[in-house]
């Protein structure tokens, strides 16, 4: 009876012990699918720089630059969205050219991160125009920048697209805040 008692207890350890590998093994593939971020992919044939402004709890803030290769996509903000409404300005480095708005914002050539919209000019930045993402508060968004033939768009799952200003264009009339006024 002990040598049964035993093999019983060993086959439970045993079990135990492959149950909890296998949820270490899955936990990564689980963590990945659950993350929530506000990505950018580059699906032109150029090489390209990004900025990106929010809103958060502490006020407005600018940070860039991302350098986009050909066809790349990149993380600008990790974790779950903290506003509906984001902003982006886009360089396209290989042949000229911007996506850009009327949401003005700060910026400069080098890396930066600006705390404020106001008076860019005086605090040394540059007042760049940004044109608005509307994620309709959904908990994680992709920006899609793409050639001028194509049609560009953002998504979010089941979300339709949203059109993004080809390089070298001005903004569509959806993207309109007001010159000076941003959510």
């Amino acid at each position: 009876m002990t040598k049964s008692r035993h093999a019983v207890g060993l086959r439970h350890a045993l079990g135990f012990l492959a149950l909890a590998c296998a949820a270490l093994v899955m936990l990564p593939a689980w963590t990945d699918t659950a993350a929530a971020d506000f990505r950018l992919c580059n699906n032109t044939t150029s090489r390209v720089g990004v900025a990106v402004g929010y809103k958060d709890n502490d006020g407005w803030t600018t940070e860039g630059w991302w350098n986009l290769p050909v066809r790349s996509c990149e993380t600008l903000l990790r974790g779950t969205l903290v506003a509906r409404y984001y902003y982006i300005y886009a360089v396209d480095y290989d042949r000229g050219g911007e996506w850009s708005g009327q949401a003005f914002m700060c910026t400069r050539d080098k890396e930066f991160t600006v705390r404020g919209t106001e008076d860019c000019l005086a605090r040394g930045y540059d007042r760049t125009g940004f044109f608005e993402v509307d994620t309709g508060e959904q908990q994680s968004w992709t920006v899609q920048l793409t050639e001028s033939a194509e049609q560009p768009r953002s998504q979010s799952a089941g979300a339709p697209p949203l059109v993004i200003p080809p390089a070298g264009r001005p903004a569509p009339t959806q993207i309109r805040p007001p010159a000076d006024s941003i959510r």
